[in-house]
């Protein structure tokens, strides 16, 4: 069974409609459609949020025993479900019951006047779902029945005629408790099919984390899978599992076209970016060689630049929007690369490491 990439994320929060706003105003995401009790959706408030082909659902409890409400308890604000794109959602059921996924909700078909939807919904990590989706007829038309599309762009949407900085969502990357890496892949190859295409230790002061990347057959869905090297120093993914209370998915990269102009755009909206040392840009020739973006256009924005056998690709980490500090964005632009690189991904977690140095001395001393 092979995957067509990811359909689109749900993040269960505290308030749905707050929650869109901050991605509207900051990240140029338009509210696209809405539900709830009217339109069959029993005991919450969703909201649905498009850029490009990226599907962001936004899901709030209004009863206490609402799954969301008490995900938030737990969690916070934070992605509840990963939706995988696939042409036959019953087979896919089927084949990731039978690999060891467990059954959460059964093969079920939503039909509206241009659209056929049907989906069902499986384990994943944690209290992360997955959630198969087939879709058929008009794109537009997200879940038929449920979800209530509107007809031009609201209030609140991004100004007119302003293009889409952002594509698709490229993978996501998991944290996990150590001692489960090998089967959380070993699960994602027996229940999905993916393959192991990237693995690496990643050093970080005196950190350690061990990372490996699944992906479906046909390259449609990347998640990062991460744990912490307990023999070495408490880091970020320490504090990831513990503010967050357990495993989960730590960031969402998202593509774009033009990452200089996507990194302007949403800077002058008010997100910041995990800072990169001038340091890293003086040797990057003799590491790379040439590279399609100018070096003078990544060093004042802190871009990243790495190669994988196929390609350059060029990353950075936004400063986290959430009171946890357990999630946040990542951009990324891929020129050719498939996977990821072998430098990039130490840098990264260094930019955010310096992020997250502070805010974990204020915990700690509050904690003491």
């Amino acid at each position: 069974m092979d995957y067509l990439g990811i359909d689109h994320v749900e993040f269960y929060v505290g308030d749905a409609r707050q929650a869109a706003f901050v991605l509207c105003s900051a990240f140029g995401f338009r509210l696209c459609g809405q539900g709830g009790p009217e339109t069959g959706l029993q005991g919450r408030r969703s909201l649905l949020l498009g850029q490009g082909d990226c599907r962001v659902l936004l899901t709030s409890g209004l009863l206490p025993d609402h799954p969301a409400v008490e995900y938030v308890s737990r969690h916070g604000d934070g992605v509840a479900v990963v939706a995988f794109g696939t042409d036959d959602a019953k087979s896919a059921f089927a084949e990731a019951v039978s690999g060891g996924a467990t059954a959460i909700e059964a093969p079920r078909t939503y039909e509206g006047k241009d659209a056929t939807v049907t989906t069902a919904t499986v384990s994943g990590f944690g209290d992360v779902v997955h959630r198969l989706v087939e879709r058929h007829g008009t794109e537009g038309d997200f879940l038929p029945g449920g979800i209530e599309m509107l007809d031009g762009p609201p209030a609140d949407a991004s100004p007119a005629g302003e293009p889409d900085l952002l594509r698709t969502i490229d993978h996501a990357a998991v944290c996990l408790e150590s001692g489960t890496l090998e089967a959380t892949t070993r699960f994602y190859r027996e229940a999905f099919g993916f393959d192991v295409i990237f693995e690496e230790y990643i050093e970080v002061g005196g950190q350690g984390m061990f990372s490996q990347v699944v992906q479906s057959p046909g390259g449609g869905v990347t998640l990062t899978l991460i744990q912490p090297d307990l023999s070495r120093s408490p880091g970020q993914i320490d504090d990831f599992l513990a503010w967050h209370a357990g495993p989960g998915v730590q960031h969402l990269a998202l593509s774009s076209h033009d990452i200089v102009a996507a990194v302007d755009a949403l800077g002058e909206r008010g997100v910041g970016f995990a800072p990169t040392p001038d340091s890293y840009y003086g040797p990057l020739g003799d590491r790379l060689g040439a590279v399609d973006l100018p070096v003078e256009r990544l060093r004042p924005r802190g871009i990243l630049v790495d190669r994988d056998h196929w390609g350059q690709m060029y990353q950075i980490f936004a400063k986290s929007l959430h009171v946890r500090r357990t999630f946040f964005w990542e951009l990324i632009e891929r020129h050719g690369a498939r996977t990821f690189g072998t430098s990039n991904i130490p840098a990264l977690y260094e930019a955010k490491e310096r992020e997250l140095a502070a805010v974990r001395e204020t915990t700690q001393a509050g904690l003491s």
